[in-house]
């Protein structure tokens, strides 16, 4: 076996699959794309990691409601877009050419062009580790959707879809760690 660093150990098991996850803080909505996501039980509790570095934070902690919106392989360079940018000073449903749609249980908006999109409550806030427990509390699956190919990262700035190594590292190069460049 080749020894790797111990700071690339992560992109050995990066969880997947990529996600958005919406968010609306009374006036404005904003969609962040997170790889780390956790199912927690075979109930409908999940967990994400993020914190006060990501602007819809601040929502979370106020509404302590979003969705967790899935996207499809075909929404990739969407998903790096989203994801490199702020939504302190970009309105993401405008810029990405998503379609928000109105939630039945929350405030948040679920995305149309998404294969899938479960609305969440918050029902815990680990600070010491950045974990956000949400519980789903409504789910919709788009089995009219042609693309059901979900995308997984590595956190290097590549996604698998289907054993096949997509490299979108250009892209994300202001938001890969120093060190995750080298090939393993």
């Amino acid at each position: 076996m080749k020894k790797i660093p111990i700071g690339k150990a992560f992109t050995l098991i990066e969880s997947g699959p990529v996600v958005f996850i919406t968010t609306r803080d009374g006036k404005k909505s904003n969609i962040m794309t997170i790889s780390w996501t956790m199912v927690m039980d075979f109930t409908p509790l999940f967990a994400i990691t993020t914190g006060p570095w990501n602007h819809s934070y601040a929502a979370l902690k106020k509404t302590r409601e979003c969705v967790i919106a899935i996207p499809t392989v075909d929404l990739i360079d969407t998903v790096v877009g989203v994801g490199t940018c702020s939504g302190a000073d970009t309105d993401k449903f405008e810029r990405f050419g998503l379609t928000p749609l109105k939630g039945r249980r929350v405030r948040a908006p679920l995305i149309r062009e998404c294969l899938a999109n479960i609305e969440c409550k918050v029902i815990d806030i680990v600070r010491k580790h950045n974990i956000i427990v949400l519980e789903g509390v409504a789910a919709y699956f788009d089995n009219d959707r042609k693309e059901k190919r979900a995308l997984h990262a590595v956190g290097d700035g590549t996604f698998i879809v289907d054993g096949r190594r997509l490299d979108r590292r250009k892209a994300m190069r202001a938001k890969i760690p120093p060190g995750a460049w080298s090939g393993r």
